[in-house]
């Protein structure tokens, strides 16, 4: 009777341990690292093209350029505009003022004369761009190598002449200027004194 008892108790204990379901295996862990290929491809995806950087700037700097370009017209215009009404300011056709500081008895040149000056050439604010006379040393150079407001000038004036010019931009260096010394659209002030034709 034991015997039996055992055996069916052993019989129950196998039949349950059969019956359980069997651990789950874990799954082994999703590698990290296409994650991190797509994570490094998306960064490649989002980082700014060079060259639409450099169009970027480019465009930004000729805007910048622009603005200031038409506030040195803008500028120039009113100063010529106040000039103009001045006591002793003549206003040519083309639109150059000149102002007979001191009178020469002497030669005048034509279109194609070489002359002596000496010169002080500044901006509407004053500033000095370029002069011969605090080089000490006077410019010799053709009528008709220079720009047109100087042309148009000299041609009225006679040795020992001094005139000061005012000289809008586009009988000067127009909307392309200078290189780095002269802006675009300037209007320019010169101080002229005819020393000399030479021929």
């Amino acid at each position: 009777m034991k015997n039996t008892l055992l055996i069916a108790m052993l019989a129950a204990f196998f039949i349950a341990g059969c019956s359980e379901q069997p651990a789950a295996v874990d799954e082994p862990a999703t590698s990290a690292e296409p994650a991190a290929e797509a994570a490094s491809a998306a960064a490649e995806t989002a980082q700014p093209d060079p060259l639409d950087e450099a169009m970027e700037k480019a465009r930004a700097e000729m805007a910048a350029k622009a603005q200031a370009a038409q506030e040195t017209l803008d500028a120039g215009q009113a100063y010529l505009h106040i000039n103009a009404q001045k006591p002793g300011v003549t206003v040519t056709d083309s639109g150059l003022q000149y102002e007979v500081l001191s009178k020469g008895d002497g030669k005048t040149p034509g279109p194609t004369s070489t002359v002596v000056t000496h010169y002080h050439g500044t901006f509407t604010n004053g500033d000095v761009f370029d002069s011969s006379i605090e080089r000490d040393q006077p410019a010799t150079f053709p009528v008709n190598r220079v720009i047109a407001g100087w042309t148009e000038a000299l041609q009225m004036m006679q040795e020992g002449d001094t005139y000061r010019l005012v000289i809008p931009s586009n009988l000067a260096y127009g909307e392309r200027g200078a290189g780095d010394r002269i802006p675009p659209n300037s209007v320019l002030i010169f101080e002229v004194e005819l020393i000399e034709v030479v021929d």
